[in-house]
């Protein structure tokens, strides 16, 4: 199974998430990130959400939320500096995806 995987957003645009290892060194960056299930055939989307801070890691209250409907979920990030940036990807994969933890 590939540890980078290409997410469409509503708009086209494709974004490159990476398989995040929960127990190795992370960046205080900001960062996208996606709690998906994997499969050969792609990752299903979750959730999608967004942070400042990626080593703070504030993404783990979303992941344990996911795992407990959604045992195989996993993070995938991909780093975005800018607020603004961030956040406009967040929404075009919403709107693709419509993620059922995003309400």
């Amino acid at each position: 199974m590939s540890r980078q995987f290409d997410l469409a957003g509503a708009s086209g645009t494709r974004y490159r998430y990476c398989h995040l290892d929960e127990n190795r060194f992370l960046p205080p960056a900001g960062a996208n990130y996606v709690i998906a299930e994997l499969t050969n055939q792609g990752a299903t989307v979750v959730y999608a959400g967004e942070t400042d801070n990626l080593a703070s890691q504030t993404w783990r209250v979303d992941l344990e939320k996911a795992r407990r409907k959604y045992a195989a979920a996993t993070l995938l990030t991909r780093l975005n500096v800018t607020r603004a940036v961030r956040e406009a990807e967040r929404l075009d994969l919403v709107e693709n995806y419509h993620p059922p933890l995003n309400g």
